[in-house]
């Protein structure tokens, strides 16, 4: 049993069809199809456990009211067997479920002995899946951006993992095009300004600002490797790119494994070039007629990707588009390894080109539903208030590396899946640095550090808390223990819910509303000092806990402390 609610749901499903079958073999409803049992939690508890609508969409084929296939449904249902207490009709025809109290205990022992297999589930069924963030350009340091960005990538990857997918992160090194000539470029002019003075060559706007450029070139000074003042500039930014680019690599790298991110896969695009499939696709595009040339260069129509627009592949000067080469690598995605999914995370503001790659899937054999995408906004960095677009360290726009530094790796995780990725994100820097019930993060690490406290302190003091056989547990009976194990139960399907939807979001509300549930039981329910038969099964929902939350904390990548 992976996961109780999904039994408990097709056991309510199985009992309410054959209460359908049965009210057709009467004659009390018209012999058609069973339409689909859709199940949902009520909003109000006192509204029982599960409810469904079957009766309200049954009631165009059945040719009755709601109310009155409710009443036929519920004089057919027989429950003997299953963890349903009763059915009871609701409004214009909703049919609410309670269920018995034997659930709660066999989801705590089902919890209990799993520990931390608990929510892996074989729903992925080892498709293999690709995804693929931050992908950032070599040319300079992180940004918010990609904070965010390989914040929601890394965990949608992690949940996907936990739902049984073959994943495989990756980031995509744009190490070829435009941006990598400019970046060149860049280097030369400062390199020059550096040798012959400031005023010896003019640094135009569109070149790269930032001080990483001086920093790049002064290093290469220092180092005291080959003089380019008489080379020529071919030569001579070829030499700064292959020095600095490296660099940036590793420091991007670096960065990312202080974020808790590894990919398996840095795919470079300049290899797209080298190894031809760059040139194999455009050919295979004009070959199946979904190109069309004028004013000197080659252009995908624009009518297979839903746009009025055609795109440039190959401009006049015979350059490729950086279109081009993302068609390639998607070539290379699906059909030279494999993939049966890629999802690809994008800011917003690329939403326009992602879309055009989408719908141009199919002009190279690729269902295009198989290409995901993943657009999250940007977000805006507050302090007492204000916003922050400086960092105090450098004085320029503050990169991951400076969010780190000021906040740590478990609340900017944490914060960055804390919303969809599609909602605007107000990050506030002094509620992430702040050791409080308000600081989210902050709150679940308390209820995991505070949960090993109690063990140890039982376990100095002589009780068992390590047992393996599973104690009676029908003696938890309070509501606060209730509550608990009906959160701990949910895991599983939150875990299915966000890997479905691809939204993390899920998973931190999930834990801090776990993190609730646990505070009201310690607040409510002693542990120590309780007859042995109810302080063993506290003990069970305390280590199921505990487990549970260290397995949430785990897939986001999160620290999950035993001392605070």
């Amino acid at each position: 049993m992976k996961d109780i609610i999904d039994v408990i749901k097709g056991q309510i499903r199985e009992v309410l069809t054959k209460a359908v079958m049965e009210a057709i073999a009467e004659g009390l409803l018209q012999d058609v199809e069973v339409p689909e049992i859709s199940i949902e939690k009520p909003r109000e508890r006192t509204h029982g456990d599960f409810s469904t609508n079957i009766a309200m969409t049954g009631a165009r084929i059945f040719k009755k009211s709601p109310r009155e296939i409710a009443s036929v449904l519920l004089d057919k249902v027989k429950v003997e067997g299953t963890y349903i207490e009763s059915f009871e009709i609701a409004g214009p025809g909703f049919i609410n479920i309670k269920l018995n109290e034997q659930w709660l205990f066999d989801a705590l022992k089902f919890i209990f002995e799993s520990g931390e297999s608990f929510g892996s589930l074989d729903y992925g069924k080892g498709t293999k899946v690709m995804v693929e963030y931050v992908s950032a350009n070599p040319t300079g340091p992180l940004h918010m951006g990609n904070a965010r960005g390989g914040a929601l990538g890394d965990c949608i990857a992690s949940v996907l993992e936990k739902a049984g997918y073959d994943v495989t992160r990756e980031y995509y090194v744009n190490d070829a095009g435009n941006q990598i000539e400019k970046f060149a470029l860049s280097l030369e002019l400062r390199y020059l300004q550096a040798v012959n003075g400031e005023g010896s060559v003019e640094f135009p706007e569109d070149c790269y600002q930032g001080e990483d450029i001086k920093e790049h070139v002064n290093d290469y000074i220092r180092e005291g490797l080959e003089d380019l003042t008489g080379k020529d500039s071919e030569y001579r930014q070829k030499v700064l790119r292959d020095y600095a680019l490296p660099k940036n690599i590793e420091r991007i790298r670096e960065g990312l494994e202080r974020y808790g991110i590894e990919f398996d896969v840095w795919f470079s695009e300049q290899s797209l070039y080298d190894s031809g499939e760059l040139r194999e696709t455009i050919e295979k595009l004009k070959v199946n007629g979904s190109t069309v040339e004028y004013d000197g260069a080659l252009w995908l129509k624009g009518e297979l990707m839903d746009s009025e627009k055609d795109e440039v592949l190959v401009k006049s000067d015979e350059s490729t588009t950086y279109f081009a080469s993302d068609l390639a690598y998607h070539v290379n995605k699906f059909n030279r390894r494999g993939f049966d999914r890629v999802i690809n995370l994008l800011g917003t503001d690329h939403h326009a080109h992602a879309l055009r790659m989408k719908n141009a899937m199919p002009a190279l054999g690729i269902d295009k539903d198989k290409l995901e995408l993943v657009l999250f906004q940007l977000v805006r960095l507050m302090r007492g208030g204000e916003t922050v677009r400086m960092s105090k360290r450098t004085g320029r726009a503050v990169s991951l590396d400076d969010l780190l530094d000021e906040t740590g790796k478990d609340a900017a995780r944490f914060f960055f899946n804390m919303k969809t990725a599609g909602s605007h994100l107000d990050f506030d820097l002094d509620l992430a640095v702040s050791k409080s019930n308000e600081n989210p993060v902050f709150y679940v690490q308390y209820a995991h550090a505070r949960i090993c406290s109690m063990l140890r302190i039982l376990e100095a003091d002589g009780v068992d808390v390590s047992f393996d056989d599973c104690p009676d547990l029908s003696v938890l009976t309070t509501p606060e223990e209730k509550e608990l194990i009906r959160k701990l139960a949910e895991y599983p399907g939150e875990v299915l819910l966000a890997a479905e939807s691809l939204e993390p979001a899920r998973l931190t509300r999930y834990v801090i509303d776990t993190a609730s549930a646990f505070h009201s039981f310690y607040n409510a329910c002693r542990v120590k000092g309780e007859e042995e038969d109810l302080m063993k099964a506290r003990i069970v929902a305390v280590r199921s806990t505990v487990s549970v939350i260290r397995n949430v904390l785990g897939l986001l990548k999160i620290d999950a402390p035993e001392k605070m």
